[in-house]
């Protein structure tokens, strides 16, 4: 069985598509070969690890990297953009990529705030993000 290729982009890769990778490799099984980069990435903001390490994934292994990394180096089945950022510096058609997605989620690196706030804020965006990915396999499993 050929295996889905996909690439979650945002802007830094620091957060979103690191919990969108991890998530959809979790939930994706063995269906999927995953991937994260960024047009300026940094490192994993450790709010990230720490909201994924509380549902039970460690991101071990995964790391921020530069979009150039992939394209035009690797075929990808989907590109799935998760900022608007992201969104704007993709062009429209990508060498090596079969179907572009946007999922917009908020930035939870931007958010101001305490301590407990900003875990609440990288909570309710994992959770977004998780709930999203579940939906888009339910999808993918209709298609099939």
């Amino acid at each position: 069985m050929n295996r889905i290729c996909v690439l979650f982009i945002c802007t830094g890769n620091s957060a979103r598509s690191q919990m969108a990778e991890a998530l959809l490799k979790k939930y994706g099984n063995s269906r999927f070969e995953v991937y994260s980069a960024g047009f300026d990435p940094g490192k994993i903001n450790p709010y990230a690890k720490r909201v994924m390490k509380e549902i039970g994934m460690d991101m071990i292994g995964q790391y921020s990297k530069n979009i150039d990394v992939y394209i035009r180096k690797k075929r990808f089945n989907y590109l799935i953009t998760l900022c608007s950022n992201a969104e704007k510096l993709c062009p429209g058609v990508f060498p090596g990529i079969g179907e572009k997605l946007h999922w917009p989620f908020e930035d939870p690196t931007a958010f101001i705030g305490s301590e407990s706030e900003t875990l609440e804020r990288f909570r309710e965006i994992r959770d977004q993000i998780e709930k999203r990915i579940k939906s888009w396999l339910e999808e993918q499993d209709k298609e099939d």
